[in-house]
């Protein structure tokens, strides 16, 4: 048995994002295609075609929980899903059949199926991890591996050593433009073969990432998701800017989702952490 990470950020533009999220969801080997097939079934039953065949692309989490989509689905009551599903069908495959009813449906739509994602992916199994990080934290100057994908790959194998077989763990990367997607691999193979953390964690985790095109990878959709939740939804402890309060209950969702472990000394141990400073102690030092 193996498990595999899909990860992906939102916020890294250091633009209008509150939080830089490096997110990850790890699925058990086993579970992997049956969630994928039961998302696909879930894209027709909420708009009667697959969203990469509405769009072309990657339906990414910023397109479908922006404000105005929510500002649209409270247009009206909420629709029949049946007829919801042949509206919103409808205006994806003819944009010019613009009107107020499909709109509202669409965008009731969208909200619909990002809740439903979520629960689809806790129901079979998955784990979510996350590096949060301000967009006023100190930043390195080295190019060795930043805190925040540390952090994700240290609580992933904590997750795999607590598994009864102990198994192995994969890490699967949005793909990036091919000189950056390089830079991150070597960073992510020198951690694990040069640092003391990266070779114990490498017992479990396999130190050569995977690559993927996330508009053709179901589940770094689902990473996407959940780190633009946390950005602008979830709220923990010293994350003092504010959330957008319609996200509530996808950040419900995401909160069920988070790795949490207790220790036998009684402490809890969780998936998500806030990172001030993304510099290794030997940068800050140097600087």
């Amino acid at each position: 048995m193996s498990w595999s990470l899909f990860i992906d950020e939102s916020g890294q533009d250091q633009k209008s994002s509150p939080y830089e999220v490096l997110a990850g969801i790890a699925i058990k080997d086993s579970q992997i295609w049956p969630l994928i097939q039961e998302l696909t079934k879930l894209q027709i039953q909420m708009f009667g075609i697959p969203l990469f065949s509405a769009y072309g692309k990657e339906a990414k989490a910023q397109k479908l929980l922006k404000a105005k989509v929510f500002k649209h689905a409270a247009q009206l009551p909420q629709i029949d899903p049946i007829l919801r599903r042949q509206l919103a069908s409808e205006v994806l495959q003819d944009g010019s059949a613009v009107s107020k009813q499909r709109l509202t449906a669409l965008a009731q739509a969208k909200l619909d199926y990002c809740l439903k994602f979520l629960i689809a992916t806790r129901q079979f199994g998955g784990v979510a991890f996350a590096s949060i990080v301000p967009q006023s934290a100190q930043r390195p100057s080295t190019d060795r591996l930043r805190k925040d994908y540390a952090y994700l790959f240290e609580r992933f194998f904590s997750h795999l050593n607590l598994q009864r077989d102990q198994p192995m763990g994969y890490l699967i990367f949005d793909e990036l433009e091919k000189s950056a997607s390089q830079i991150l691999l070597n960073q992510v193979q020198a951690y694990f073969k040069e640092t003391r953390n990266g070779r114990t964690r490498s017992r479990l985790i396999i130190p050569e990432p995977f690559f993927v095109h996330s508009d053709l990878t179901t589940l770094v959709q689902m990473a996407d998701l959940i780190a633009y939740v946390i950005s602008w939804g979830v709220r923990l402890k010293n994350m003092d800017y504010p959330r957008r309060p319609e996200l509530a209950s996808f950040a419900e969702e995401i909160l069920k989702l988070r790795f949490t472990h207790i220790t036998d000394r009684g402490y809890n141990v969780y998936g998500f952490k806030v990172i001030n400073d993304l510099r290794a102690l030997n940068d800050r030092q140097l600087e």
